[in-house]
């Protein structure tokens, strides 16, 4: 046979006692290490994981309130858009009836004036009646009246006129 397969116990030996120390090596130097990196890892990609879920939830909430407070605002502008809106009408109809009134009073004024203006125009055309009447009853007469007279007929006169007119 040959010298290559056949087992030799002196050399299985030490390739168990080689590969046993080369394994309590690897576990004290390598493995508990790379298992402490791994576990290290583990936890940071955990917190990671559990700070980005707290995020999302965070900013979830954060939204909410955003839209809560937009539509607030919104309801808020238009409450504000629609009481500017009353007030403009409101405004409006206070100075259309301001200007109704004043405009009644102006009317009224002149209608006063023009009652005033007629009545004293309608005297001044009575007195000049009277004046130009006595001024061709004189001539006519052909003798002065004296102003006593004169007052006297005017005043006759325009009490007749008056009855007159109110009939």
């Amino acid at each position: 046979m040959n010298p290559l397969v056949q087992p030799d116990p002196g050399l299985f030996i030490w390739t168990i006692v080689t590969f046993l120390v080369l394994v309590a090596l690897l576990a004290k130097f390598a493995w508990r290490p790379l298992l402490e990196a791994l576990e290290r890892r583990q936890a940071t990609i955990a917190k990671s994981l559990d700070d980005a879920q707290k995020a999302r939830l965070e900013l979830e909430r954060l939204q909410r309130e955003s839209a809560e407070m937009l539509a607030a605002a919104r309801v808020e502008a238009e409450a504000i858009v629609s009481r500017s809106r009353s007030d403009a009408v409101q405004l409006g109809e206070e100075l259309k009836q301001k200007a109704r009134a004043d405009a009644a009073g102006i009317v009224k004024n002149a209608e006063k004036q023009i009652q005033l203006e007629t009545a004293r125009a309608l005297q001044q055309i009575r007195s000049e009646a009277v004046d130009l009447s006595v001024t061709i009853a004189s001539k006519i007469l052909q003798r002065n009246v004296s102003r006593a007279d004169n007052e006297g007929l005017i005043q006759e006169t325009l009490k007749q006129v008056e009855t007159r007119r109110d009939f």
